[in-house]
């Protein structure tokens, strides 16, 4: 039977059609949003889709967490497009970018995000707008012809954040995020018992967990409000969330507002992340949040579907592995997967069921694929007690007087630092030299006082000539490090100090 993404969810609102598919913060449009109901408001909105611009392969998403955003993903599915998130909070030139070069069609778009501004960025496409208040208001005609599903079409189309160049297409089909969600409902006993995490904006691939892990299993989808995006522990314990997934720094960023308080009886049965390295440190400081919840490492790029590899922390902390950078493992590969490690860069190469067949722009496939079918992820790996440890960037890498450097040793040098909570290294080229810089959160610690540490455990040349301390790491849209906002900062003081 063919299947993709819109089967996944009707199957779940055909056999619990009066369960809570969504649940809304408190305040104004806030409430529950049963499976039967969203299945009928995402119909409605596929058929006003269909009567004002007819067959359509692309569809553009501009909305924020609200019901416009849910029932504008799913009508796009049920006509057979490929979803294409846009950011309502990045710049109107990317948006514009990425409606020209993703081909979309039309766009549906939250009409309070709308109203902040005009529309050129969706680049002379139609823009159809929604309120809450229509979509709740909305009824199908049955105008719409029964679907037909394609595994081969493409489920929705993301675009890389850009931070080191033009930003790249990536369609994922339907065949290729069918076996990352099954794994995952079945891996984690997702079903109408349970309260689902949401964390990730529609723009980053993992908000596609978020949505057909718990919609696939007939869970609920908790939406957060903003203030529980920056406080877990009172989003978890206080919407009775049974399962949690982000990017670490959730961990670090609750930390640094004082909001990572322990003692507090939740429900948690699974905690995961994903999206950058998983510190040792902050598992600790989860496990004293959810005491009774496991606590898994997922790691995978857009480019293989969500998740490839994943590891789970033993029950007894005395059990934890002890990995070269302080960083949990990412485990193993899937099962279906298959996977190497090139010569002696420790670039992991992966290819099976969950492999894109290469970017929107076939020129950006160039260097990305071996002969032999594996994607190239830039990802340097090592097997460390049988598991795979993740060791940084391939591009990260930088020469300092003449010694090939790896930022990741600093960092995970640094972290050992009492002084230290996060760490992030940069080389930084001026007048032709290139040096590292070390931006660090924690208690400000001077210069020589932090060499001095770090002599005891690095050669001269991984050790930074620059140390900047910041309240917090900047972060981008989904959550992760952003390196680049660090590089301007870093470059600023530099400036500032030349002036």
């Amino acid at each position: 039977m063919n299947r993709g993404l819109w089967e996944v969810f009707a199957a779940s609102a055909e056999r619990y059609p009066d369960n809570a598919a969504i649940e809304f913060p408190d305040g104004p449009g806030g409430g529950t949003v049963g499976y039967r109901e969203l299945r009928r408001d995402a119909e409605a909105v596929a058929e006003r889709i269909a009567a004002a611009h007819g067959p359509v392969a692309r569809v553009g998403l501009l909305a924020a967490r609200g019901r416009v955003a849910y029932t504008g993903y799913l009508a796009a599915l049920r006509l057979g497009a490929a979803v294409v998130p846009l950011g309502p909070d990045h710049p109107a030139a990317r948006n514009r970018g990425i409606c020209e070069t993703a081909g979309v069609d039309v766009v549906v778009a939250d009409a309070a995000v709308v109203g902040r501004g005009g529309t050129g960025w969706a680049a002379g496409r139609p823009v159809l707008r929604f309120t809450d208040d229509e979509i709740r208001a909305a009824e199908p005609d049955g105008r719409l012809a029964p679907h037909e599903a394609d595994p081969e079409r493409p489920a929705y189309l993301l675009f890389t954040s850009g931070t080191t160049g033009r930003p790249k297409g990536i369609p994922i089909r339907h065949r290729q995020v069918l076996p990352f969600l099954a794994h995952n409902i079945a891996r984690y006993g997702v079903g109408p018992d349970c309260r689902m995490s949401h964390t990730f904006e529609l723009t980053f691939d993992l908000s596609v967990y978020d949505l057909f892990v718990t919609w696939g299993g007939g869970a609920t989808l908790v939406v957060p409000s903003r203030t529980e995006l920056f406080a877990p522990v009172d989003y978890l314990t206080g919407r009775g969330l049974t399962h949690w997934f982000s990017v670490p720094s959730a961990v670090s960023v609750g930390a640094g507002f004082g909001r990572l308080t322990t003692g507090r009886p939740s429900a948690l049965r699974h905690s995961v992340f994903c999206g950058e390295q998983l510190t040792l440190d902050q598992a600790r400081a989860w496990q004293a949040v959810a005491p009774d919840s496991t606590l898994d490492n997922l790691y995978g790029p857009t480019e293989l579907t969500i998740a490839c590899s994943e590891f789970r922390l033993p029950e007894v902390t005395a059990r934890w592995p002890v990995t070269s950078n302080g960083t949990v493992p990412i485990g193993r590969v899937y099962e279906g997967l298959e996977y190497r490690i090139a010569g002696e860069t420790g670039e992991l190469l992966v290819r099976g069921a969950q492999r894109f067949d290469g970017y929107l722009d076939p020129g950006d496939d160039e260097g990305r694929f071996t002969d032999d079918g594996y994607f190239r992820t830039g990802d340097r790996v090592r097997a460390e007690g049988g598991q795979l440890v993740h060791l940084g960037r391939l591009d990260d890498q930088v020469k300092i007087r003449g010694y090939r450097v790896e930022p990741g040793e600093v960092e995970a040098a640094l972290r050992r630092l009492d002084p230290v909570a996060e760490a992030v290294v940069l080389g930084v080229a001026r007048d032709g030299v290139t040096d590292l810089v070390a931006c660090y959160t924690g208690r400000a610690t001077g210069r020589l006082e932090l060499i001095r540490a770090l002599r005891g455990t690095l050669p001269i040349h991984l050790v930074p000539r620059r140390f900047e301390h910041l309240d917090s790491l900047p972060r981008n849209a989904n959550g992760k490090v952003d390196r680049g906002a660090l590089r301007r900062i870093v470059s600023e003081v530099t400036d500032d100090a030349l002036a």
